[in-house]
């Protein structure tokens, strides 16, 4: 509660500053710790405090089991997400990290319960660095360089060693490495990689062989085996002899037998199913045939007898569990309705299911699903029961007062054959009269899609400034099929702008809707929809909001980091080719901003490695030199984002002061 009240007397500090005139506001610039503002007029403290009761929720954060079969967990302690200890049912989480950034994850020994690798950036910058924690002596050891991007370990079975992905080398490819952790020795580097990103997903049982996904774009992707003591690779997925073209691969992991590998892929279809290849006879069986939607995630039990996946089914989540022995799906104890999946971890017995899950009314807890084996009767089904580890907290909300998320569709503009197309979209409604102004909230990616998650400040904004949100998935998102992924690809990016357009007709035949009233708001990809939003359909929006956004795709391409790059040209497309880049040029929002004549609130961390902060800083200068409003608030301590609470705190308290002025209050 101290940094609670140190926040809210910040809010306070600002709000005493004299009210200045909107014209003369947007001059003025000051800095407050880490915070930039400018443009910004002083906010109410009374509406500051408010909004401070809605923020003080909590949430839980599956990480892993510890060897004892403790859960590790990630849960706010004051300004940032800390690791905690849950060694029981609605136990008393145990903080052991405390750090002044945030950590949410974290990998933990296969024997020693007392050893986890955990990692931790520097304000924001993402080159995340791994840590080996003992909790014998809460003692760390920087494993990495201290300054190079590093992916999630994976623990051989031995115990000994880790591998995992990094650029130390010339700070853009993705290597792959090797280190001791019983030994002082640096990382050693086993496959030296380029522009694809590799990602290690797992160890064969006698430690030879490293399982590899080398990612191109989300539609090409692919399952690499890795010799271990050479570096030598070879292509499992799609294999040589395939003709369907690229696939996506999103996960995979060694058979406890050794002898093969479970994997994700959307091979021959338009959705991700779990395959299971035999590596002596590159024979494939699909566990998941003829599925609509995506498998998600997996986790394989430690005997091999049971495997665990999620299936998106429209934005909500559903667990299988399957007895590979049986052959057969376990009837499972229900989950909270509108579920939503953010990870699945079996412990070492193989018998403790952990699954961490929100909804759209309450934040993210975890639940274990324990399973028994049936005395006498091996081929009987196990006896599967439910136990909730974590209760989260919502603060001083009311827990009546919250809405639901209701899954819609609405028509846009082209055909799928003879009918028109329809795309999907979450409403969260007041309960009161409208009719009320709208908040259109367009995730990012562009390859992510809106799912009906807790979201403390969609409730605020809905029960208190009494906006109705409405997050669509517009063409581009995943989790409609491999051909709908790749709708907005290249040359069609604006076919997604128009689908906003498609949104707002829709929201015009709504009578609960003041059509006069809608604001366009988006982070990342999705800030760059908000802009391009507000340049085609300014007439009809009174405003927008622009988190770290994209203003011009080539500068864009040419400053982002660059082990990002390639990865982006793959779905932007290739800003070197004269073609693509003046169509790149001429559709970015930066090219169009003298049509932006509403109001505007742009947000940058000042570390961002994806979106640069110079994209936001552009933005501001040219559409403030049109003539237009510009409000502006940058952190020196974040990144792709903010992450910390009393940043955090200030950016919603923002965000909200400049709703209420578009609505009129």
């Amino acid at each position: 509660m101290k940094h609670t009240r140190s926040a809210l007397a910040f809010l306070a500090t600002l709000a005493l500053a004299p009210l200045l005139p909107a014209q003369q506001a947007a001059t003025v610039r000051t800095e407050q710790g880490n915070l930039v503002f400018d443009g910004i007029p002083a906010r109410d403290p009374a509406e500051s405090a408010a909004l401070a009761r809605w923020l003080e929720s909590r949430s839980a954060g599956l990480v892993d089991w510890l060897a004892d079969g403790s859960l590790v967990i990630s849960t706010r302690a004051g300004n940032t997400a800390q690791l905690h200890r849950v060694q029981a049912p609605l136990g008393k989480p145990e903080q052991f990290t405390f750090e002044t950034e945030p950590v949410s994850s974290g990998v933990a020994h296969p024997y020693d319960t007392n050893l986890l690798l955990y990692l931790k950036d520097r304000g924001g910058d993402e080159n995340m660095q791994i840590w080996l924690r003992n909790l014998r002596d809460n003692s760390d050891r920087l494993l990495t360089d201290g300054k190079s991007l590093n992916g999630p370990p994976v623990f051989a079975h031995d115990g000994k060693r880790i591998a995992f992905y990094g650029n130390a080398r010339d700070g853009a490819s993705y290597d792959i490495y090797t280190s001791d952790i019983t030994g002082s020795a640096a990382p050693q580097l086993l496959i030296a990689g380029g522009s694809d990103a590799l990602e290690v997903q797992d160890w064969s049982l006698d430690d030879r062989r490293l399982a590899i996904i080398r990612y191109t774009s989300i539609t090409n992707s692919q399952l690499l085996v890795a010799d271990v003591a050479t570096g030598a690779l070879t292509r499992i997925e799609p294999a040589p002899s395939y003709k369907g073209g690229t696939v996506s691969v999103a996960q995979a992991q060694f058979s406890r037998d050794g002898r093969g590998l479970y994997f994700l892929s959307d091979r021959g279809g338009e959705f991700m199913a779990l395959h299971y290849i035999d590596l002596r006879t590159s024979q494939v069986r699909t566990l998941t045939p003829d599925t609509r939607w995506n498998v998600e995630r997996f986790a394989l039990s430690l005997d091999g007898r049971f495997i665990a996946y999620t299936r998106n089914e429209g934005g909500f989540d559903r667990l299988v569990l399957h007895d590979l022995r049986l052959k057969a799906d376990i009837l499972l104890p229900s989950l909270p309705a509108g579920a939503v999946i953010g990870a699945i971890h079996f412990d070492r017995t193989g018998h403790m299911l952990a699954v961490g899950v929100e909804t759209a009314l309450s934040p993210p807890d975890i639940y274990v699903y324990r399973i028994e084996a049936t005395a006498g009767k091996a081929a009987a089904a196990p006896d599967v029961k439910l136990a909730r580890w974590t209760q989260s907290e919502l603060g001083p909300i009311d827990a009546p007062q919250l809405v639901p998320a209701q899954r819609v569709e609405f028509p846009t503009w082209d055909n799928v054959g003879d009918r028109r197309r329809m795309l999907s979209a979450f409403v969260f409604r007041p309960r009161s009269p409208g009719p009320h102004p709208v908040i259109i909230d367009i995730h990012g990616g562009p390859e992510s899609q809106y799912r009906p998650q807790w979201s403390a400040f969609t409730q605020y904004l809905v029960n208190e400034l009494g906006y109705a949100v409405v997050a669509p998935n517009v063409r581009g998102s995943a989790g409609y099929g491999r051909s709908f992924l790749t709708l907005d690809d290249g040359a069609l990016r604006e076919d997604s702008v128009r689908d906003i357009g498609a949104l707002l007709v829709w929201i015009g035949a709504q009578r609960e809707f003041n059509r006069n009233r809608v604001v366009v708001m988006g982070g990342s990809y999705g800030g760059y929809m908000a802009l391009a939003s507000m340049v085609n359909y300014g007439d009809r929006l009174a405003g927008g909001v622009d988190v770290v956004g994209i203003s011009n795709f080539v500068s864009f391409l040419t400053n982002t980091s660059a082990y990002r790059r390639d990865l982006r040209r793959a779905e932007y497309g290739d800003e070197r080719i004269p073609a693509m880049r003046a169509l790149l040029q001429n559709i970015s929002p930066l090219t169009n901003a003298a049509s932006i004549t509403r109001p505007l609130l742009i947000v940058q961390g000042l570390n961002d490695p994806r979106v640069p902060a110079s994209e936001s800083a552009q933005m501001m200068a040219k559409v403030r030199a049109g003539g237009g409003e510009v409000w502006y608030l940058a952190a020196k301590d974040e990144g792709h984002g903010f992450r910390k609470k009393a940043n955090r705190d200030v950016y919603l308290a923002t965000v909200s002061q400049f709703l209420k002025r578009l609505a009129g209050r």
